[in-house]
């Protein structure tokens, strides 16, 4: 059906005929003022046409053709199949289900069937994680979003009658979804949401994650962050336990506020080497509406390992006298010192150096250097000793520990191949420290009253309590600032400068490896009345600490280091294999290869570059793609070097699962649409609604004369032939 229409007003219509009447008149007077002359009167006419052409235009003339659809009108369903669709909190047949297995009934029962008669009824699924397809490079995050999930559906289907939207709400990805409710008013589409869920949690203790490092040590301490959910509105009180198969090995009683979560840490000394399949369990609460989520299984690869530490001083002070006592004492550590003493000469005895490891193969093998008041300059070490260090750190991921002492020594790493590594900023013009009359104490930041290596207590309260009783110091080390990328753990109660308190316990990373600065020379105070009990648990923590990246896997001659340790997919994954010739040199030249293997069989080859500097370090970087146990063979067949490891890529957490509802979303997005939002229990209602709507409007196709280039450009020529008209007859 095509017609023309028009924009026609009673006010325009007369504005229009005054118009045309008064262009009359004038075009009149000119041909009676030139004598009445053929030509004027034709050239009028020419004009009285232009101005008829103009009137019409004001009319806003449009063509317009109605296109009838020959297909039955189509009602989409769009299923909800994101993560949060498995949260149990839907009631069918006196059992608690999942919000996704509530849909996946109604649609196998065929509710929707009685659309049929006289609509096609499409159902769609949204929200499912991503097809990675082999050398992708996209964004892996796994979300919902309702916007695009509307949006799709409009512009698949052009003959819409109705959408139904199966979802809990939840929208963490994408436009607002009210963006494409406005779309679908405006084309007089309806969209009816199904609320499944419910809006207030089910009664439950949820154990939420549990976050387990890769590797433990033998007889060591493993600390395993855990986080619970408390759904219940009164406080909890329980045990938790873990379970090494049949056997509990620990044990922790926490307490969760109502309606809150929290995060806690267990801590498990493995008594037995191995692969270890463990299970952390949460007592099962009366009221508790779901009963399945309170474990959570993992494994911790449990080895015996011998960290190598070398302790570098230039006077045997109290601090350094403990620190190596405490050292020679751990079972896991192999010492060695290197004492630089002016008067007397080098230091000897037991575990003590002639003198410093002065090439890549010697210090190679040392996880941690503790560097104590010792300087860069004659008698102590060499430029070319601080660039070994600088090397090991950097390129071998061991680490540093900066112990500066009252001597003033450390005033000459600045301009020296270790200034790169210090996470603090020296006063340079007190370089003999500061020293007070009074006791100072260390006063943890938020940031050290819960990091792993100022824990002394697994509560973040009791344990900056037992910090504010340690027993102070009298001298620190002049420090302006910490430096950028550092993060400070503790700062000198009472000292500050124009940048604030002054930090004296810092860490900084630094290639592959770590830095931590220590401005105190008073730890060994803290056995004051407790021995050991402190004292050596820091240093034990820091030592470990700082070696934990270089013994993630390993081999004879060949080891390999992981950053991120704990990747997710679409994160890039560097990797970094050092590796040794037959010798026990680091590998100058050679060719070392990885093959990672994905947990659905596809195979990548990769070749490693060698880094410079000499240190055998091969690196290579691979993208993570998918989620679940990688197998890494890292291969040196020139040298006979072999390595096989594993590495877990996990998915990141986006959905989130227990969460109540979210109604107020579908409310909006339907009440915007003009359609109707309900609940699970009132999904017939809806039906009988779609049912009675009527048939979409045929589509209207204009074509509007009046805005259309081509018409502007005919007026425009039409005038510009009048005006050299009346240019060439003498009229201007």
């Amino acid at each position: 059906m095509n017609h023309w229409q028009f924009s026609i007003t009673p006010l325009l219509t007369v504005s229009l005929l005054c118009l045309g009447l008064l262009a009359s008149y004038f075009s009149w007077r000119i041909w009676v003022q030139n004598g009445r002359s053929r030509r004027i009167l034709l050239l009028e006419g020419f004009r009285w046409l232009i101005m008829l052409l103009l009137l019409v235009t004001l009319l806003r003339p449009e063509r317009v053709k109605l296109i009838e659809w020959e297909e039955e009108p189509a009602v989409v369903v769009l299923n909800d199949l994101s993560g949060s669709m498995n949260t149990r909190d839907v009631f069918s047949t006196n059992s608690v289900i999942t919000r996704g297995a509530w849909v996946s009934q109604m649609l196998q029962n065929k509710i929707f069937s009685p659309l049929e008669a006289n609509s096609r009824v499409l159902t769609s699924g949204f929200g499912t994680p991503p097809e990675v397809a082999e050398g992708d490079t996209a964004s892996w995050v796994e979300g919902t979003d309702l916007n695009e999930a509307l949006e799709s559906a409009m512009r698949r289907e052009s003959n819409l009658k109705a959408v139904v939207l199966l979802s809990d709400g939840d929208w963490n990805l994408g436009d607002s979804p009210t963006l494409a409710a406005s779309m679908y008013r405006n084309r007089g589409i309806p969209i009816f949401t199904v609320e499944v869920g419910q809006d207030t949690p089910l009664p439950d203790i949820e154990l939420e994650s549990v976050s387990a490092p890769s590797y433990g040590l033998l007889g060591e301490q493993i600390s395993l962050p855990f986080q619970v959910f408390n759904r219940m509105s009164v406080d909890q009180t329980m045990v938790v336990r873990l379970m090494d198969g049949d056997q509990e090995v620990a044990q922790k009683e926490i307490q969760v506020a109502g309606l809150s979560d929290i995060q806690e840490t267990l801590v498990w000394s493995p008594q037995e080497m191995g692969e270890r399949s463990l299970r952390l369990v949460l007592p099962i609460q009366p009221g508790e509406a779901l009963e399945d989520n309170n474990t959570k299984d993992f494994t911790v690869n449990v080895r015996m390992e011998t960290l190598k530490v070398l302790v570098i001083d230039s006077y045997p002070r109290w601090e350094y006298r403990y620190l190596r006592n405490a050292l020679e004492r751990d079972p896991g550590v192999e010492m060695d010192c290197l004492l630089f003493h002016p008067q007397v000469g080098m230091g000897g005895g037991n575990r003590y150096l002639s003198n410093f490891p002065d090439s890549k193969d010697l210090i190679a093998p040392y996880d941690v250097i503790f560097l104590g008041d010792v300087g860069v300059e004659p008698g102590q070490l060499s430029k070319e000793d601080a660039e070994l260090i600088k090397g090991l750190v950097e390129q071998q991921a061991a680490g540093l520990v900066l112990m500066p002492g009252r001597k003033g020594h450390h005033a000459s790493w600045v301009g020296s191949p270790l200034e790169d590594l210090i996470p603090v900023q020296f006063d340079l013009n007190q370089p003999e420290g500061t020293g007070l009359q009074s006791e100072s104490r260390l006063a943890l930041t938020r940031l050290g009253s819960g990091h792993w290596l100022t824990r002394f207590d697994l509560s973040a309260e009791r344990n900056t309590e037992l910090w504010r009783q340690l027993p102070g110091f009298y001298w620190s080390t002049s420090v302006e600032k910490s430096r950028p990328g550092s993060e400070v753990l503790a700062v000198h109660d009472s000292l500050r400068n124009n940048w604030g308190r002054m930090p004296l316990l810092v860490i900084r990373p630094h290639g592959t490896g770590k830095v931590l600065f220590m401005g105190t020379d008073s730890a060994w105070r803290w056995r004051r009345g407790v021995e050991d009990l402190y004292h050596y648990r820091f240093w034990s923590q820091v030592v470990r600490w700082m070696a934990h990246q270089r013994h993630l896997s390993g081999n004879e001659g060949i080891r390999l280091t992981l950053t991120p340790e704990k990747p997710e997919v679409g994160q890039r994954i560097y990797l970094n294999a050092m590796v040794l010739d037959r010798s026990g040199y680091p590998l100058q030249e050679g060719r070392v290869q990885a093959t990672l293997t994905t947990p659905q069989g596809r195979i990548e080859s990769l070749e490693m570059e060698a880094e410079e500097g000499g240190w055998g370090v091969f690196r290579s970087t691979i993208q993570a793609r998918e989620a679940g146990l990688h197998a890494i063979q890292i291969q040196c067949s020139e040298q006979d070097r072999l390595l096989d490891t594993r590495l877990e890529i996990l998915r990141p957490v986006v959905e989130k699962i227990g969460q109540p509802s979210r109604g107020d979303v579908l409310q909006e997005i339907a009440r915007i649409a003009r359609g109707q939002a309900v609940n699970t229990g009132s999904i017939q209602d809806l039906i009988n609604q779609i049912i009675v709507l009527p048939e979409p409007r045929p589509v209207e196709w204009r074509f509007r004369l009046w805005a259309h280039p081509a018409w502007g450009s005919v007026l425009l020529l039409l005038l510009a032939i009048y005006w050299i008209a009346r240019k060439y007859y003498g009229m201007v």
